[in-house]
């Protein structure tokens, strides 16, 4: 029998936290149990009793065991580490710190940690995802914006490296995703603005490349054509403009004969300016022009009169996503991977 398997209650003093940085001995000699068992009870091993793992993992945080990643990786092949990847602006609006807190439930009682990998300006978005695969920094990785042939997935793919995205692709190949149905949104946000009258809509789109663009466009094309409205996309601005240019184009729009009467707006930022550009051109939001909006923050709520909203929610999408990961990690294909949320439409009359 190594010195391991000798249970800690017969090497020192039983329940008494030694000085010193906390390490597996040191919870073995905390609980009584072999350094072995502690191993496996931080690493949710199945054949443990839940009491055992649930008791170890509870005294591991309380005195801030953390493992040994370098020793971990030579041992096992893996990093007990999940890299998000955002960008700057991802943080600033609200949808980083959302999928953060989703995230967190998900591995709240696995041994994994949520490594956050900035996606800097002026650097390709495949730049981080292959640094992480190429030097095994993580054992997955999660990302957003998925583009409709997305090179991160392509080769993510190609290397066999547990992901999930936040959006869908169109690869052939099936892939982990979760994403908000936005043809859905879209759909019913342009019946709503029918119902209220409007007659000509109009849509501020994400970048083209993305995917979700193309979900819009179909949802809102789908549902005017339906109900014999006519509709347009806007032109020379999207969502990652200066929320001024947008301002600037909504004014003029609505300031000629033919202009929109109807918003659908894709996020939270943009409709600001929109309504912000209506009220300026004399509109009345809810009377004389009418838009609807997705809304993730309850912030939205105070500065939106007149607008109707239909809830996003980014905690959930964090949530699945790190649920998704951890069971693609653990092995699982990938085709049964996916999470679509469909929209609520809760409209107040």
């Amino acid at each position: 029998m190594s010195e391991d398997d000798v249970p800690a209650a017969s090497k020192g003093k039983r329940g008494v936290k030694p000085s010193g940085k906390p390490t597996l001995k040191t919870i073995a000699q905390m609980t009584g149990f072999a350094v072995t068992t502690i191993s496996r009870a931080l690493n949710n091993a199945p054949e443990l009793a839940q009491e055992t793992r649930d008791r170890v993992q509870k005294i591991a945080a309380e005195i801030g065991y953390l493992p040994d990643r370098a020793a971990l990786r030579l041992k096992t092949g893996r990093t007990n580490v999940i890299a998000l990847v955002l960008e700057p602006d991802e943080q600033i609006y609200g949808f980083g710190s959302s999928i953060v807190t989703g995230l967190t439930e998900a591995v709240r009682d696995t041994a994994y940690h949520i490594v956050i990998t900035p996606l800097f300006r002026n650097v390709q978005p495949l730049e981080p995802i292959r640094h992480i695969v190429r030097n095994r920094m993580a054992d997955g990785v999660i990302f957003s914006k998925a583009e409709s042939f997305d090179e991160r997935i392509r080769f993510l793919i190609d290397n066999d490296f547990p992901f999930v995205s936040h959006g869908r692709t169109n690869w052939p190949e099936a892939h982990p995703s979760v994403d908000f149905d936005n043809e859905a949104y879209a759909y019913g946000a342009t019946m709503r603005l029918v119902s209220k009258g409007c007659r000509k809509i109009s849509i501020i789109l994400p970048d083209s490349a993305l995917t979700y663009t193309d979900h819009l466009k179909s949802g809102l094309t789908r549902a005017a054509r339906e109900a014999g409205v006519d509709y347009e996309f806007a032109a020379d601005v999207n969502l990652g403009s200066p929320t001024d240019a947008i301002r600037t184009y909504v004014m003029k729009r609505t300031k000629r004969p033919d202009g929109p009467d109807g918003w659908v707006c894709a996020s939270e930022v943009s409709a600001l300016a929109v309504i912000g550009a209506l009220n300026d051109s004399g509109k009345q939001v809810g009377q004389t022009a009418h838009v609807v909006s997705k809304q993730s923050s309850e912030m939205f709520a105070q500065f939106q009169p007149g607008a109707e909203t239909v809830f996003e929610d980014f905690v959930d999408a964090g949530r699945h996503m790190g649920a998704l990961l951890l069971r693609r990690i653990g092995g699982e294909a990938p085709e049964n991977l996916h999470y679509l949320a469909k929209p609520k439409f809760d409209w107040a009359s």
